[in-house]
């Protein structure tokens, strides 16, 4: 029987990132999908062109609609607009022992922009992140959470140790954003893990962490522990852009179906 997983996350109109793409992820790697929308976006592979928040009570009912009926084996956190919809999703998720929880922190933005306000960054990291068996920040947002730039591998250690000792949850810091390489890190408070990653000369890289995380929640639902599920999660997303499709006129996004013929 196929595992139930559950995405809470803002919508993309075009299909590549957020609520659509982790339907197609968690679809395409095993797993049956279900949602929580929290935003709709107007957006395409140009940028955010409009952002309606959902109200954090109709966040509260489809929460309540999932876990009352199909109990996810594993819950996939994206984008979170305001601070009321992260204290709601926190104390649904408590409420109900929510488990296998992957916080993607979607703070900042490809371009570099930031996302969230501070009050909503301070919400989200000591109501949400606590509950996490993993986050997965990206060198930027790992770089706000930990309060140090990141420009070395070395920075990433020490970076992911802050994150970690404040929080207490395994910190998967994403080294997309670097200029030599693709490796990932993960701490766990005991060992580092690094997962090395192919540099794919590939610009459409629209939905890349929406990507990551729902593959890694998928592979944690299906009983894989944490350092397999980010392994064979890496090892999908390298796939589906080693694709090079090649959609709209700006970053486009990956080929989730990549395999499909």
């Amino acid at each position: 029987m196929k595992k139930p997983v559950l995405t809470i996350a803002g919508s993309d109109s075009s299909g590549g990132a957020g609520i659509q793409a982790d339907i197609k992820t968690m679809t395409l790697n095993g797993v049956y999908a279900m949602s929580v929308i929290t935003a709709l976006t107007a957006q395409n592979t140009l940028g955010v062109s409009g952002i309606l928040d959902i109200d954090s009570d109709f966040v509260k009912k489809q929460i309540d609609a999932v876990f009352t009926d199909i109990f996810p084996e594993a819950v996939k956190i994206g984008m979170l607009s305001s601070k009321e919809i992260i204290a709601v999703i926190a104390d649904s998720l408590k409420k109900y022992g929510a488990k296998n929880i992957v916080v993607d922190p979607v703070m900042v933005s490809t371009s570099g922009s930031k996302l969230l306000k501070d009050d909503a960054i301070d919400s989200m990291c000591n109501k949400l992140f606590p509950l996490a068996i993993v986050i997965t920040p990206n060198i930027p947002e790992a770089s706000i959470l930990s309060g140090i730039e990141i420009n070395t591998k070395e920075d990433m250690i020490k970076a992911t140790q802050i994150i970690r000792d404040k929080y207490k949850c395994c910190v998967l810091c994403k080294g997309g954003h670097s200029t030599n390489d693709a490796n990932d890190l993960l701490y766990d408070g005991e060992n580092f893990y690094w997962f090395e990653g192919r540099r794919i000369n590939n610009s459409n890289t629209h939905g890349t962490g929406c990507t990551l995380s729902s593959a890694i929640a998928s592979n944690l639902a299906k009983g894989y522990p944490l350092n397999k599920s980010i392994e064979i999660a890496k090892e999908y997303i390298s796939n589906a852009m080693n694709e090079m499709l090649d959609l709209g006129h700006g970053r486009g996004p990956l080929d989730h179906g990549y395999f499909i013929k």
